[in-house]
């Protein structure tokens, strides 16, 4: 026996965008569950995301994915109104549809094929998207750029303020009577009787079940149960300006202009391990291209920046799974932790309830990556 031990229902392990949704909807469930989570030390993607909810760049190469990400931008509406109902906090989720700016002819014929052959894949559920020429691009917004060669559009996609989601799950969490236990970065998970004994610095964790949900810790966390997260770092920097009168009706997929008023310019992804330094050469890139799409930016002071770890797969798809060697054990990974968190509250935490994945949540495993690619 152990009486000073924290017993739950449900041990979620992270505490970020991923982990909070689903330890959400858990405890919307009727089940006790606990966060625990490594606190600010943690190499968290929640601090530095862009804060889309985006559709139409998702799924090439499985069409599954494009219909989860279609099915948590439908549920976000709904989503955000509860979080408001159940938190005071307004998240100022926004559906406007968003667009992809191209500055050259062939960088727009580029994302047009990649369109078609997303929408060509066996299975997939087609959804409306535009391909604009600069006039048109033109007429939505009179203030682009020169270099604008054409734009794509897609209605489905939408944009909140990220910070205040994730302060939304947090406090949604624990009025659905959850146990949020910060600074317990997890040691150890072993099998305990029909659930499982989680060592954390702080004590030990005796839950039914158990849900891995801490980004890029869990390449080190899913062998402790029988899976397999095979997922890395990617850096991402982000720039930020002072805020000023709307020009932005949309969102663009790496400049947006957020419901405060400041602009944010998010255009890299680098392969730089667990560094989380900024660096000026690839933020004035950033810049360079934000200022030819829409030439006011340079006119703005940038107040600040930053940079924050992706957590990215081989094929860059989520990893969803439920462990056969300890039955009771999930695993949930994905970097768009954002759009994504609709469905990660609703459904999949609604899975994990049930004790099981649905049938076609299977491409999502990483039992994929065991499987040779083909030539």
């Amino acid at each position: 026996m152990d009486p000073d031990a924290v017993r739950c229902d449900v041990a979620v392990v992270g505490g970020g965008l991923v982990g909070a949704a689903v330890a959400r909807g858990l405890a919307g469930r009727g089940l006790s569950t606990a966060i625990l989570d490594e606190g600010d030390v943690a190499h968290r993607a929640s601090r530095g995301n862009f804060a889309l909810v985006w559709v139409q760049s998702k799924g090439l190469g499985m069409a599954r994915y494009g219909a989860w990400t279609r099915l948590s931008s439908d549920a976000w509406g709904g989503f955000a109104r509860e979080l408001r109902e159940e938190t005071g906090t307004d998240v100022a989720h926004r559906r406007p549809g968003g667009f992809s700016l191209a500055l050259s002819q062939e960088e727009l014929e580029k994302r047009q094929s990649a369109l078609v052959r997303m929408h060509n894949q066996p299975g997939w559920i087609p959804y409306d998207f535009e391909v604009l020429d600069r006039a048109a691009v033109e007429r939505e917004f009179p203030d682009v750029g020169l270099d604008v060669a054409g734009a794509v559009y897609c209605p489905l996609d939408g944009h909140v303020n990220s910070l205040r989601l994730f302060r939304a799950l947090h406090e949604s969490f624990r009025a659905r009577g959850g146990r949020y236990l910060p600074e317990r970065p997890v040691e150890g998970i072993a099998r305990d009787g029909a659930g499982f004994r989680i060592k954390t610095a702080r004590g030990p964790v005796l839950a039914g079940r158990v849900v891995l949900a801490a980004g890029i810790g869990n390449a080190r966390l899913a062998p402790m149960v029988g899976l397999s997260a095979p997922v890395r770092p990617q850096r991402g920097q982000v720039l930020v300006t002072e805020r000023c009168a709307p020009f932005l009706s949309h969102p663009m997929v790496t400049l947006r202009q957020t419901d405060e008023g400041s602009v944010m310019i998010g255009d890299s992804a680098e392969e730089a391990g667990l560094d989380e330094r900024i660096g000026l050469g690839v933020l004035g890139a950033m810049a360079e291209r934000a200022v030819r799409m829409f030439p006011k930016v340079g006119r703005l002071n940038v107040v600040r920046s930053w940079a924050a770890l992706r957590v990215m797969t081989r094929d860059g798809f989520p990893v969803y799974d439920r462990s056969e060697d300890a039955p009771g054990a999930f695993l949930a990974t994905c970097h768009s932790g954002v759009t994504l968190a609709a469905a990660h509250s609703g459904p999949l935490a609604a899975m994990i309830a049930d004790g099981a994945l649905a049938a076609d949540m299977a491409p999502f495993s990483a039992r994929r990556f065991d499987v040779p690619a083909a030539a």
